[in-house]
Protein backbone atom coordinates (compact mmCIF):
# COMPACT_ATOMS: atom_id res chain seq x y z
CA UNK A 1 0.00 0.00 0.00
CA UNK A 2 1.31 3.45 -0.93
CA UNK A 3 0.90 6.21 1.66
CA UNK A 4 -0.43 9.38 0.05
CA UNK A 5 0.92 12.65 1.42
CA UNK A 6 -0.15 16.21 0.61
CA UNK A 7 2.88 18.47 0.85
CA UNK A 8 0.66 21.55 1.15
CA UNK A 9 -0.89 20.49 4.46
CA UNK A 10 -0.25 22.46 7.62
CA UNK A 11 3.05 24.28 7.47
CA UNK A 12 3.58 23.11 3.87
CA UNK A 13 7.39 23.05 3.88
CA UNK A 14 10.30 20.66 3.40
CA UNK A 15 9.91 18.96 6.78
CA UNK A 16 6.97 16.98 5.38
CA UNK A 17 9.27 15.53 2.71
CA UNK A 18 12.13 14.76 5.12
CA UNK A 19 9.97 13.05 7.75
CA UNK A 20 8.09 11.06 5.12
CA UNK A 21 11.32 9.83 3.52
CA UNK A 22 12.76 8.80 6.90
CA UNK A 23 9.66 6.87 7.90
CA UNK A 24 9.19 5.30 4.46
CA UNK A 25 12.65 3.72 4.81
CA UNK A 26 12.13 2.66 8.43
CA UNK A 27 8.69 1.12 7.87
CA UNK A 28 9.32 -0.14 4.33
CA UNK A 29 6.26 1.76 3.09
CA UNK A 30 6.03 3.26 -0.38
CA UNK A 31 4.99 6.93 -0.46
CA UNK A 32 3.66 9.38 -2.98
CA UNK A 33 3.97 13.08 -2.16
CA UNK A 34 2.13 15.80 -4.08
CA UNK A 35 2.37 19.59 -3.75
CA UNK A 36 5.90 19.44 -2.35
CA UNK A 37 6.77 22.66 -0.44
CA UNK A 38 3.58 24.20 -1.82
CA UNK A 39 3.57 27.04 0.74
CA UNK A 40 7.12 28.20 0.04
CA UNK A 41 8.03 31.14 -2.18
CA UNK A 42 9.69 28.70 -4.59
CA UNK A 43 7.67 25.47 -4.41
CA UNK A 44 9.06 22.05 -5.30
CA UNK A 45 12.42 20.42 -4.69
CA UNK A 46 15.44 22.70 -4.33
CA UNK A 47 19.01 21.40 -4.37
CA UNK A 48 19.09 20.51 -0.66
CA UNK A 49 15.75 18.69 -0.89
CA UNK A 50 16.88 16.78 -3.97
CA UNK A 51 20.09 15.81 -2.14
CA UNK A 52 17.94 14.55 0.75
CA UNK A 53 15.90 12.46 -1.70
CA UNK A 54 19.09 11.12 -3.30
CA UNK A 55 20.55 10.33 0.13
CA UNK A 56 17.38 8.49 1.15
CA UNK A 57 17.50 6.59 -2.17
CA UNK A 58 21.15 5.63 -1.69
CA UNK A 59 20.71 4.16 1.79
CA UNK A 60 17.55 2.23 0.93
CA UNK A 61 17.97 1.21 -2.72
CA UNK A 62 14.65 2.91 -3.40
CA UNK A 63 12.82 3.19 -6.69
CA UNK A 64 12.06 6.87 -7.24
CA UNK A 65 10.15 9.01 -9.70
CA UNK A 66 10.14 12.82 -9.72
CA UNK A 67 13.64 13.34 -8.28
CA UNK A 68 14.65 16.54 -10.03
CA UNK A 69 14.97 20.19 -9.05
CA UNK A 70 11.60 21.93 -9.16
CA UNK A 71 9.55 18.75 -8.98
CA UNK A 72 6.36 19.08 -6.92
CA UNK A 73 5.54 15.36 -6.96
CA UNK A 74 7.59 12.37 -5.86
CA UNK A 75 7.02 8.63 -5.57
CA UNK A 76 9.47 6.70 -3.39
CA UNK A 77 9.47 2.92 -2.86
CA UNK A 78 12.27 1.79 -0.51
CA UNK A 79 13.98 -1.58 -0.70
CA UNK A 80 16.49 -2.62 1.98
CA UNK A 81 18.11 -0.18 4.40
CA UNK A 82 21.88 -0.39 4.09
CA UNK A 83 24.40 1.28 6.37
CA UNK A 84 27.89 2.10 5.07
CA UNK A 85 30.07 4.97 3.87
CA UNK A 86 28.27 7.72 1.95
CA UNK A 87 29.22 11.15 0.61
CA UNK A 88 26.46 13.59 -0.34
CA UNK A 89 27.30 16.92 -1.99
CA UNK A 90 24.50 19.49 -2.15
CA UNK A 91 26.46 21.66 -4.57
CA UNK A 92 25.07 24.90 -3.09
CA UNK A 93 24.86 26.48 0.37
CA UNK A 94 21.78 24.33 1.01
CA UNK A 95 21.65 22.84 4.50
CA UNK A 96 23.85 19.83 5.33
CA UNK A 97 21.98 19.40 8.59
CA UNK A 98 18.61 18.99 6.88
CA UNK A 99 20.04 16.29 4.60
CA UNK A 100 21.45 14.58 7.70
CA UNK A 101 18.09 14.92 9.45
CA UNK A 102 16.48 12.96 6.61
CA UNK A 103 18.67 9.85 6.82
CA UNK A 104 19.82 9.84 10.45
CA UNK A 105 16.69 8.23 11.99
CA UNK A 106 16.85 5.41 9.46
CA UNK A 107 20.59 4.83 9.79
CA UNK A 108 20.58 4.38 13.52
CA UNK A 109 18.24 1.46 12.85
CA UNK A 110 20.53 -0.08 10.21
CA UNK A 111 22.42 -3.31 10.87
CA UNK A 112 25.77 -1.78 9.90
CA UNK A 113 27.71 1.24 11.11
CA UNK A 114 27.48 4.27 8.80
CA UNK A 115 29.77 7.17 8.06
CA UNK A 116 28.31 10.15 6.22
CA UNK A 117 30.19 13.08 4.73
CA UNK A 118 27.87 15.90 3.64
CA UNK A 119 29.03 19.08 1.91
CA UNK A 120 27.06 22.31 1.53
CA UNK A 121 25.86 24.87 4.08
CA UNK A 122 26.48 24.27 7.78
CA UNK A 123 25.08 27.50 9.26
CA UNK A 124 21.98 28.62 7.37
CA UNK A 125 18.86 30.55 8.22
CA UNK A 126 15.68 28.42 8.26
CA UNK A 127 17.58 25.28 9.29
CA UNK A 128 19.31 23.96 12.43
CA UNK A 129 22.99 24.96 12.41
CA UNK A 130 25.65 22.33 13.05
CA UNK A 131 26.24 23.48 16.64
CA UNK A 132 22.54 23.12 17.49
CA UNK A 133 22.58 19.48 16.42
CA UNK A 134 25.88 18.75 18.13
CA UNK A 135 25.16 20.43 21.46
CA UNK A 136 21.36 20.37 21.85
CA UNK A 137 19.89 17.50 19.81
CA UNK A 138 22.54 14.75 19.69
CA UNK A 139 23.05 14.57 23.51
CA UNK A 140 19.32 13.85 23.90
CA UNK A 141 19.49 11.18 21.18
CA UNK A 142 22.36 9.56 23.09
CA UNK A 143 20.19 9.42 26.21
CA UNK A 144 17.66 7.52 24.10
CA UNK A 145 20.28 4.96 23.10
CA UNK A 146 21.53 6.35 19.79
CA UNK A 147 25.30 6.16 19.21
CA UNK A 148 26.15 9.03 16.87
CA UNK A 149 29.09 11.43 16.62
CA UNK A 150 29.18 14.65 14.60
CA UNK A 151 32.21 16.53 13.37
CA UNK A 152 32.42 19.93 11.69
CA UNK A 153 35.21 19.77 9.11
CA UNK A 154 34.62 23.16 7.55
CA UNK A 155 32.12 26.01 7.97
CA UNK A 156 29.77 26.67 5.06
CA UNK A 157 28.03 30.04 5.09
CA UNK A 158 25.42 31.35 2.66
CA UNK A 159 25.82 32.01 -0.26
CA UNK A 160 29.19 30.30 -0.86
CA UNK A 161 28.50 27.01 0.93
CA UNK A 162 31.49 24.67 0.74
CA UNK A 163 31.06 23.49 4.33
CA UNK A 164 31.46 19.86 5.38
CA UNK A 165 30.23 17.70 8.24
CA UNK A 166 30.89 14.07 9.11
CA UNK A 167 28.47 11.86 11.01
CA UNK A 168 29.36 8.42 12.38
CA UNK A 169 26.29 6.37 13.30
CA UNK A 170 26.38 2.99 15.04
CA UNK A 171 23.37 0.64 15.06
CA UNK A 172 20.93 1.08 17.94
CA UNK A 173 19.03 -2.05 18.89
CA UNK A 174 16.30 -0.25 20.80
CA UNK A 175 15.43 3.37 21.58
CA UNK A 176 14.54 4.27 25.15
CA UNK A 177 11.68 6.74 25.76
CA UNK A 178 12.83 10.15 27.00
CA UNK A 179 10.94 12.36 29.43
CA UNK A 180 11.91 16.04 29.74
CA UNK A 181 9.48 17.74 32.07
CA UNK A 182 11.95 20.38 33.28
CA UNK A 183 15.37 21.65 32.24
CA UNK A 184 16.92 21.47 35.75
CA UNK A 185 19.39 23.93 37.23
CA UNK A 186 21.55 26.04 34.96
CA UNK A 187 25.09 24.69 34.55
CA UNK A 188 26.70 27.05 32.06
CA UNK A 189 25.85 29.86 29.63
CA UNK A 190 28.00 31.50 26.97
CA UNK A 191 27.88 33.26 23.60
CA UNK A 192 30.19 32.66 20.65
CA UNK A 193 30.51 34.81 17.56
CA UNK A 194 32.17 32.94 14.70
CA UNK A 195 33.39 35.06 11.79
CA UNK A 196 35.49 34.55 8.66
CA UNK A 197 36.77 37.14 6.17
CA UNK A 198 34.84 39.91 7.96
CA UNK A 199 36.00 42.69 10.32
CA UNK A 200 36.32 41.57 13.94
CA UNK A 201 34.28 44.57 15.13
CA UNK A 202 31.13 42.92 13.73
CA UNK A 203 31.48 39.98 16.11
CA UNK A 204 32.52 42.30 18.96
CA UNK A 205 29.37 44.38 18.52
CA UNK A 206 27.20 41.26 18.61
CA UNK A 207 28.79 40.09 21.84
CA UNK A 208 28.40 43.58 23.33
CA UNK A 209 24.63 43.31 22.81
CA UNK A 210 24.59 39.91 24.54
CA UNK A 211 26.56 41.36 27.45
CA UNK A 212 24.17 44.29 27.82
CA UNK A 213 20.89 42.42 27.34
CA UNK A 214 21.70 39.28 29.35
CA UNK A 215 24.09 40.86 31.90
CA UNK A 216 26.74 38.24 31.20
CA UNK A 217 30.41 38.56 32.13
CA UNK A 218 33.29 38.91 29.68
CA UNK A 219 34.31 35.30 30.34
CA UNK A 220 30.97 34.22 28.80
CA UNK A 221 31.59 36.17 25.57
CA UNK A 222 33.80 34.30 23.10
CA UNK A 223 35.23 35.71 19.86
CA UNK A 224 35.84 32.89 17.36
CA UNK A 225 37.76 33.90 14.23
CA UNK A 226 38.00 31.12 11.64
CA UNK A 227 40.09 30.84 8.48
CA UNK A 228 39.34 33.44 5.84
CA UNK A 229 38.90 30.74 3.20
CA UNK A 230 35.75 29.60 5.04
CA UNK A 231 34.08 32.98 4.60
CA UNK A 232 32.77 35.50 4.27
CA UNK A 233 30.33 34.65 7.01
CA UNK A 234 29.30 35.15 10.60
CA UNK A 235 27.04 33.39 13.09
CA UNK A 236 26.22 34.25 16.69
CA UNK A 237 25.51 31.25 18.95
CA UNK A 238 24.02 31.68 22.43
CA UNK A 239 24.31 28.42 24.37
CA UNK A 240 22.52 27.75 27.66
CA UNK A 241 23.29 24.46 29.41
CA UNK A 242 20.98 23.07 32.09
CA UNK A 243 21.14 19.77 33.96
CA UNK A 244 18.67 18.05 31.64
CA UNK A 245 18.98 19.91 28.35
CA UNK A 246 21.16 22.34 26.38
CA UNK A 247 19.64 24.94 24.07
CA UNK A 248 21.39 26.94 21.33
CA UNK A 249 19.97 30.20 19.93
CA UNK A 250 21.36 31.67 16.73
CA UNK A 251 21.64 34.79 14.65
CA UNK A 252 23.03 34.71 11.10
CA UNK A 253 24.76 37.61 9.38
CA UNK A 254 22.89 39.00 6.39
CA UNK A 255 23.95 41.69 3.97
CA UNK A 256 22.41 44.99 5.00
CA UNK A 257 21.47 43.83 8.52
CA UNK A 258 23.36 45.50 11.38
CA UNK A 259 25.26 43.33 13.85
CA UNK A 260 23.18 44.78 16.68
CA UNK A 261 19.91 43.78 15.00
CA UNK A 262 21.18 40.23 14.44
CA UNK A 263 22.29 39.94 18.06
CA UNK A 264 19.04 41.35 19.48
CA UNK A 265 17.09 38.73 17.53
CA UNK A 266 19.17 35.89 18.97
CA UNK A 267 19.03 37.35 22.48
CA UNK A 268 15.26 37.72 22.25
CA UNK A 269 14.90 33.99 21.53
CA UNK A 270 17.13 33.14 24.47
CA UNK A 271 15.25 35.50 26.78
CA UNK A 272 11.90 33.98 25.83
CA UNK A 273 13.19 30.52 26.65
CA UNK A 274 14.87 31.56 29.92
CA UNK A 275 11.72 33.37 31.06
CA UNK A 276 9.64 30.24 30.53
CA UNK A 277 9.54 27.09 32.65
CA UNK A 278 9.70 24.78 29.62
CA UNK A 279 12.38 22.17 29.12
CA UNK A 280 12.89 22.87 25.41
CA UNK A 281 12.37 25.63 22.87
CA UNK A 282 10.12 25.20 19.82
CA UNK A 283 12.89 24.08 17.42
CA UNK A 284 14.17 21.32 19.69
CA UNK A 285 10.56 20.29 20.35
CA UNK A 286 10.13 19.74 16.63
CA UNK A 287 13.34 17.69 16.38
CA UNK A 288 12.39 15.39 19.27
CA UNK A 289 9.09 14.19 17.83
CA UNK A 290 10.40 11.58 15.40
CA UNK A 291 12.95 9.84 17.66
CA UNK A 292 10.44 9.81 20.53
CA UNK A 293 7.84 8.27 18.22
CA UNK A 294 10.36 5.61 17.16
CA UNK A 295 11.04 4.91 20.85
CA UNK A 296 7.33 4.25 21.31
CA UNK A 297 6.74 7.21 23.60
CA UNK A 298 8.15 10.14 25.51
CA UNK A 299 7.23 13.58 26.78
CA UNK A 300 8.54 17.10 27.14
CA UNK A 301 7.48 20.64 27.92
CA UNK A 302 8.07 23.29 25.24
CA UNK A 303 7.88 27.06 24.98
CA UNK A 304 5.36 26.68 22.15
CA UNK A 305 3.66 24.15 19.88
CA UNK A 306 4.40 25.50 16.43
CA UNK A 307 2.55 24.79 13.20
CA UNK A 308 5.80 23.20 12.02
CA UNK A 309 5.69 20.72 14.92
CA UNK A 310 1.97 20.06 14.49
CA UNK A 311 2.49 19.26 10.80
CA UNK A 312 5.43 17.00 11.61
CA UNK A 313 3.26 15.15 14.15
CA UNK A 314 0.55 14.53 11.55
CA UNK A 315 3.06 13.01 9.12
CA UNK A 316 4.53 10.77 11.84
CA UNK A 317 1.07 9.43 12.70
CA UNK A 318 0.56 8.31 9.09
CA UNK A 319 3.37 5.76 9.56
CA UNK A 320 3.57 4.84 13.23
CA UNK A 321 1.01 3.68 15.83
CA UNK A 322 1.61 6.68 18.07
CA UNK A 323 -0.67 9.23 19.72
CA UNK A 324 0.72 12.75 20.11
CA UNK A 325 -1.16 15.01 22.50
CA UNK A 326 -0.52 18.59 23.60
CA UNK A 327 -1.79 20.58 26.55
CA UNK A 328 -1.30 24.27 27.20
CA UNK A 329 0.04 24.87 30.69
CA UNK A 330 -0.77 27.78 32.95
CA UNK A 331 2.67 29.35 32.47
CA UNK A 332 2.20 29.61 28.70
CA UNK A 333 4.28 26.53 27.91
CA UNK A 334 3.00 23.32 26.35
CA UNK A 335 3.16 19.74 27.60
CA UNK A 336 3.68 17.27 24.75
CA UNK A 337 3.17 13.54 25.24
CA UNK A 338 3.73 10.64 22.86
CA UNK A 339 2.05 7.34 23.64
CA UNK A 340 2.14 4.06 21.74
CA UNK A 341 -1.15 2.86 20.25
CA UNK A 342 0.05 -0.73 20.02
Amino acid sequence: MTIQIDGSQGEGGGQILRTALSLAIITGQAIQIKNIRAKRKTPGLMRQHLTAVNAATAISGAEVNGAQVGSTELSFTPDKLQGGDYHFNIGTAGSCTLVLQTVLPALFMAEQESRLVITGGTHNTMSPPFHFLQQAFIPLLKRMGVDVELQLNRFGFYPAGGGEITATIKPSTRLVPLHLESRGERVKAYAESYFAALPAHIAERELAVVKQKLSWGDEQLLLREINRDQGPGNVLLITVEHEQVTEVFTGFAERGVAAEVLAKGAVSKAQKYLASHAAVDSYLADQLLLPMALAGGGSFTATEWSQHAATNAEIIKKFLPIAISTQKLGNGAFAVKLTSNK
